[in-house]
């Protein structure tokens, strides 16, 4: 079982990592974020219980926890905060109550994670996306239809923010994910690992309806605005969801729900 570590005041050194959590977002945390929520905490232990460096919770939800802390490793630090002390800790009301320090994982190339893909399979390419609403949904539904590894260009923004990983319900905590070079040869690297490459587009020719899925298949998803470049969507097959009232897109999210939804369902 955990070690359960009452903790009386905001300035304990043993907390530290939680402190002013806002300003440390946006600086980043050397290796390691913060989890928030507990729904995600579940996702978190149930996944990856040894990357969990800690935990800091209101005393008042330790006993919905027993599950959880049954999952965490031996001697894993649970520090036990009230509201109040919380709050001074993380720098702003927190009213979920429920925060984990986690350790990223090691990073694995994109060569590298598609490699490892055996058999019919289907992944997820983001290009660009800069919103962390927009990847949490997008790390969200890769998980609800079984994607098995997503690959982020270097323009996009990290998963593992605190905000990116509520929304994902804890998805991006376990979705295999690999980060490209920049200028990396992303229609090569798929090519080589045969992957036929889906690209979204108003103007394409093939709907997606009518579209069989391919035994190894990877979506791609552009920025909402710019899209994807040009020279990458002329290496892909362009995919086209009909919509009505003259409207050309969708929000990317929304777009990979509906896309990642065919290619695992239809003709089954």
């Amino acid at each position: 079982m955990p070690q359960f570590i009452a903790i009386t005041n905001p300035d304990d050194p043993r907390v530290a990592a939680y402190r002013d959590i806002r300003e440390r977002d946006l600086v980043g945390r050397q290796g390691l974020f913060v989890a928030e929520g507990e729904t995600v905490l579940r996702a978190f232990v149930r996944d990856a219980p040894q990357r969990v460096m800690s935990l800091l919770i209101d005393p008042k939800r330790r006993d919905k926890l027993d599950d959880v802390f049954a999952g965490l490793p031996d001697e894993t630090p649970v520090y036990l905060v009230e509201q109040a002390v919380l709050d001074a800790v993380a720098g702003f009301h927190l009213h979920r109550g429920v925060l984990a320090i986690g350790a990223k994982p090691l990073p694995v190339s994109a060569d590298a994670l598609l490699a490892s893909v055996q058999g019919r399979a289907v992944v997820m390419v983001l290009c660009g996306i800069a919103n962390h609403d927009n990847i949490g949904g997008l790390f969200r539904n890769a998980a609800a239809f079984g994607v098995v590894a997503v690959i982020l260009d270097s323009d996009c923004c990290d998963p593992l923010y605190r905000k990116a990983i509520r929304v994902s319900v804890g998805a991006s905590l376990s979705v295999p994910t690999a980060l490209l070079e920049r200028d990396q040869d992303i229609a090569g690297l798929l090519e080589r690992h045969g992957f036929e490459a889906l690209a979204l587009s108003p103007s394409a020719t093939q709907i997606l309806a009518q579209l069989k899925p391919p035994a190894r298949s990877a979506v791609l998803l552009g920025a909402e605005g710019p899209g994807l470049s040009d020279a990458l969507m002329a290496r892909a097959r362009t995919v086209g969801i009909p919509m009505a009232g003259g409207f050309d897109s969708l929000n990317v999210a929304t777009t990979s729900g509906i896309v990642l939804h065919h290619l695992r369902f239809a003709g089954s």
